[in-house]
């Protein structure tokens, strides 16, 4: 519980600093490629420093090729084996990661932000649903009933349902895409770390934030953005929660069950920004917002029992 705390500590803080960011006119695309360039530089650094498993490119390529058919009856990579795996996982997920951001872009300017982050953070259950599908992991009663939780504390404090046109009138094509592109990136880490050694996660981190990072900078050279001081010092600041927040949802992925970490890291990231929103800038929560906080306690506390 204390990696998925410091993760959700992570989550909330990117949030908190693009508020301030946005709030200051700042240009997204500059700040989005230097969190990219911090997060692969800190993820580079833990690959350098770090334990990685001992292998040769040539020796973790072969490994991985050999063990593949048999992981996917079951088994799990090698350390060697889950340097390829790393691999092979984290570019796909770094193409998941900055499409995630695009049509997260494109949602909030076609439907709101209220109907961009209701769908964003019901993404959790692309992974949740995987992980029962695939894997068979089964939460007990009293799990299910603080999963259950969760999950509403997430669209109480996400969905306003006393707008006039309702919920379902902003249903549209690209909350689809934006709900299965960040159900699948949240899904990648699962998917790395249930097949993959832990020692190998900062040579995944490391592809992931590196893939982002080279797509961001190319979008943003492309679009003739002109760097400021500013628009940089704060994606560094960005930067360093984001590497840390999937660093410690790994950790987490390899203690709890997935059905589990996932609904609690998205809930519970939201009860920390709607409370620091109200610390912080004077944003006062309302009545469905303190339920919301409300229920993600008694969530917590269920998911960690056993009937």
């Amino acid at each position: 519980m204390l990696y998925l705390l410091t993760a959700v500590f992570c989550s909330a803080s990117i949030t908190l600093i693009f508020h301030i960011s946005e709030s200051r006119g700042m240009n997204r695309y500059v700040v989005t490629t230097a969190n990219y360039l911090v997060a692969s530089l800190i993820s580079l650094a833990f690959m350098l420093f770090g334990k990685l498993p001992e292998s040769s490119c040539s020796g973790a390529a072969r490994a991985f090729l050999k063990e593949f058919p048999d992981v996917m009856k079951g088994s799990t990579f090698s350390p060697a084996g889950s340097l390829g795996w790393a691999v092979i996982v984290g570019i796909s997920a770094g193409v998941l990661y900055y499409l995630g951001f695009i049509y997260l872009q494109k949602a909030v300017k076609e439907s709101g932000v209220s109907l961009a982050g209701s769908f964003s953070r019901m993404g959790i259950l692309v992974p949740m649903i995987l992980s029962v599908l695939l894997w068979k992991e089964l939460p007990s009663s009293l799990q299910w009933a603080g999963i259950c939780l969760a999950l509403f504390s997430i669209l109480l404090a996400n969905i306003d349902l006393s707008r006039p046109a309702g919920f379902l009138s902003g249903f549209q094509p690209v909350l689809i895409m934006l709900f299965m592109i960040v159900g699948l990136a949240e899904f990648s880490n699962k998917v790395f770390q249930k097949y993959g050694v832990l020692e190998a996660k900062s040579l995944f981190l490391f592809f992931v934030f590196t893939t982002a990072l080279l797509i961001s900078t190319w979008k943003t050279v492309r679009k003739g953005e002109r760097p400021r001081f500013s628009n940089i010092i704060t994606g560094f600041a960005v930067g360093v929660p984001n590497f840390f927040a999937s660093f410690f949802l790994i950790l987490a992925l390899s203690r709890l069950q997935t059905a589990v970490v996932f609904p609690l890291y998205s809930a519970l990231t939201i009860v920390l920004i709607s409370l620091s929103g109200w610390i912080l800038f004077g944003e006062k929560l309302k009545k469905r917002e303190r339920f919301a906080v409300t229920l993600t306690v008694a969530a917590l506390v269920l998911v960690n029992l056993r009937s």
